[in-house]
């Protein structure tokens, strides 16, 4: 065998043809180059939000890798071809007459060529792709991968060494296909149909068809052995053993003296069918789901019942609507994405409709999920009328006042209760956050990964708090935060709304378009609100707004400007009217975006979660301390950050998800990303747990993921695939 080894390394040594193709291989390390260069010169010439919908190149291999397979292909057909089409095969069996030795020997000599060839190869492709793009490699894309991948992403270093041993394998595939077909150049066509011609045809047919045909072709293998693809590890690697054992047993049955062919034929196939049997029982498959799942519209839809009271699990029941933007099987699935709406009381199931396109790229990875809660307006359970209208709260002067506002709390909450006082009772976040583990029990999923928008932080922290070794990831995107300190808490948010005022104020003085250009915004704000307060200003139908009432109907219009700035521009004219004694610009837009209430009203369809998670006053001296604070802080905005724990003076029922520190020691890092307004509730609330990483959105709005801003949905999608965390204090900025 030794003399066969050392025979067959003299035919490769001296037959010019090997060194022709390993300097041809080369040319895998340009293309890698070239095309990389090309994306470089779309990615220079788009701007903003398009920079972020790239396809990411990884680790550079894309492109060259079918062409140095096929080098590397060819380099193990000839080295039998060749023998067979000048006819020196009659003495190398004269040599070695035992034919399975004959063919034996072939293959150390191949495998230690190609792969010390397959590694520079590998490397030289991923350096080249690396050099070309520079520093564009790092950007973030909209799938959660980088444009580029370097040695020190996870896994990159690993997958470049496991794609550089696959090329002793593709080598022997050549061999086995050679020795079979007999002919260099009949080779060379299948070698060219399997490795270059299936892969390209594969791209072109409907995805995700195309998709799950390509991860079963040679090079997609390795690197879904390095990690997870759509096949296992496993998966992945008893396929590409099965290719190259398939072709090796038709290369033996092929060298086989006729009538010895049987053997070789059974135990080759018989090993080929084991391999690709443990292909399919080692592929991930998703987990039993005991919930049928139904088309409606562009997603799925579902329901689930759980208990009113999950004190005593085996009473009376609710049926809660769930939604399913589905996994769309172009990648490996990672899991469930578990969205948790806002409001409190908001619907996820609209969510997932109206924001279907911020989910497009993470759904290659999750299905999507969510529900309308428990606390849903829409849930039919408790009258919706009722549940959207509330009282005008006024800010108490003194304990009489309290008394008052508390009485008015209280008929508005016993008037919407009476239809199901028990169902009023267990309207809190810890409620809707056993909700959510039902749901997760119900799917079969070991663990979810989350998304908390708004209000959604409080259940997502309620969940992490109750169940910490179920949360695989905690995305939260610009969440309230009740674990803060009162005085802590009060003193933060002034502060933003005092800078979001500033910024208002500035953008009067720089443009035109604001009606109270010329003049000093703050002065004229300050004087309209002390007036107001003094004597209410007349709006409609013998309603007059106070200092408080104006402040609190500013809030919305003053954290979010809109598009070219227009409720800048709605809020900027209502103070100027309200200035000359009309009130009617603040009326209006509350009117429009209520019921058609002439003042703010405090829902009772939001209180009733509020109040129960705590978000209320002791009494009223803590109201009173907290008074002083904010007229203290916050000289334009004392009142803005009352309004809230007003609403639920005297409210019916007692708190029942009070705040509580999270099991950080039991909790992965989480990711929190906010704006101007909401930044620095989402961090403290993220920053609480080790490791956590937080994005800065350098503007204004209020749910960075479900509006759209592609920089932070890259970011986030990172997180949610690889569990990759950005650095803190990770900047976005307007990219559209």
């Amino acid at each position: 065998m030794t003399d066969a080894i050392a025979a067959e390394f003299l035919k490769f040594r001296t037959l010019r043809t090997n060194l022709y193709l390993l300097v041809s291989s080369l040319a895998a390390v340009g293309l890698s180059a070239g095309v990389a260069f090309l994306v470089t010169r779309g990615f220079d010439n788009q701007q903003g939000a398009d920079l972020r919908r790239f396809d990411g190149l990884g680790d550079g291999l894309d492109t060259g890798l079918p062409f140095a397979y096929l080098v590397i292909g060819a380099l193990g057909a000839l080295s039998v071809t060749t023998e067979y089409g000048t006819g020196h095969i009659s003495t190398s069996l004269t040599a070695v007459p035992a034919r399975h030795t004959f063919l034996l020997a072939k293959i150390p000599v191949l495998v230690a060529v190609s792969l010390v060839a397959g590694q520079v190869l590998v490397f030289g492709m991923h350096a080249a792709t690396m050099a070309v793009l520079g520093t564009r490699a790092d950007t973030v894309l909209l799938g959660g991968e980088t444009l580029g991948a370097s040695l020190s992403e996870p896994g990159v270093l690993a997958g470049l060494l496991i794609t550089g041993a696959s090329m002793p394998l593709v080598a022997l595939i050549g061999l086995g296909l050679g020795t079979a077909i007999r002919s260099t150049a009949g080779t060379l066509v299948t070698l060219t149909a399997l490795l270059v011609i299936l892969p390209v045809a594969a791209q072109t047919l409907p995805r995700p068809l195309g998709h799950r045909i390509g991860a079963h072709l040679i090079g997609a293998l390795p690197a879904q052995i390095a990690a997870e693809g759509l096949l296992t590890p496993t998966s992945a690697g008893a396929l590409l053993a099965a290719y190259t054992v398939a072709a090796l047993a038709a290369a033996t049955v092929a060298v086989a003296p006729r009538g010895r062919r049987v053997r070789p034929l059974l135990a080759g196939s018989f090993a080929t069918v084991v391999l690709v049997g443990a292909t399919s029982v080692s592929a991930a498959v998703p987990p039993a789901s005991t919930l049928a799942w139904k088309p409606c519209g562009k997603m799925l839809c579902g329901e689930i019942r759980v208990p009113v009271d999950w004190a005593e699990p085996q009473g009376r029941t609710i049926t809660l609507p769930l939604a399913m933007l589905p996994h769309t099987g172009r990648r490996h699935r990672v899991g469930v994405l578990f969205s948790i709406p806002g409001g409190p009381g908001g619907s996820g199931v609209q969510d997932l409709e109206r924001h279907a396109g911020s989910f497009a790229q993470i759904r290659d990875s999750f299905d999507v999920v969510s529900l309308l809660p428990r606390n849903g307006i829409e849930l039919g359970v408790l009258d919706q009328d009722c549940l959207t209208t509330g009282p005008w709260i006024t800010r108490p002067d003194s304990e009489r006042d309290w008394g008052a506002l508390a009485r008015s709390n209280r008929a508005a909450a016993e008037a919407c209760r009476a239809a199901d006082p028990e169902l009023f009772a267990h309207l809190d976040s810890a409620s809707f956050a056993r909700d959510i583990d039902a749901i997760r029990a119900a799917m079969g999923e070991r663990r979810f990964t989350f998304m908390a928008t708004s209000y959604g932080g409080v259940p997502g922290i309620a969940y992490a708090r109750l169940f910490p070794s179920r949360v695989r990831a905690m995305y939260l995107d610009g969440s309230v935060n009740t674990l803060r300190d009162k005085i802590e808490q009060d003193r933060a948010r002034y502060t933003l709304m005092e800078a979001q005022f500033a910024r208002f104020s500035q953008w009067c003085a720089n443009d035109s378009a604001c009606a109270l250009h010329g003049r000093d915004v703050g002065t004229a704000w300050d004087h309209l609100i002390s007036a107001a307060d003094r004597s209410p200003v007349s709006a409609e139908k013998g309603v007059a707004y106070s200092g408080f009432d104006i402040t609190v109907a500013a809030m919305p219009d003053l954290v979010t400007p809109g598009e070219d700035n227009a409720r800048w521009k709605e809020l900027a004219q209502a103070i100027r009217r309200a200035g000359k004694g009309d009130a009617t610009g603040f009326s209006d837009y509350v009117k429009a975006g209520t019921l058609g209430s002439l003042k703010p009203p405090s829902p009772v369809g939001m209180n009733m979660t509020h109040c129960l998670d705590g978000i209320r006053y002791r009494d009223y001296a803590e109201y009173r301390r907290l008074r002083a604070l904010g007229d203290r802080i916050a000289p334009h905005l004392s009142g803005s950050e009352l309004w809230h724990p007003l609403g639920c003076v005297g409210w019916p029922e007692p708190v029942r998800n009070p705040a509580a520190p999270l099991p950080v020691d039991r909790l992965p890092p989480f990711v929190g990303a906010g704006t101007w307004t909401d930044y620095a509730d989402t961090a403290d609330l993220a920053l609480r747990v080790p490791g956590s990483g937080t994005i800065r959105f350098e503007g204004p709005g209020h749910g960075l993921y479900h509006t759209g801003d592609p920089c932070t949905i890259a970011y986030a999608n990172r997180y949610f695939i690889d569990l990759r965390v950005p650095p803190r204090d990770t900047a976005c900025r307007a990219e559209s």
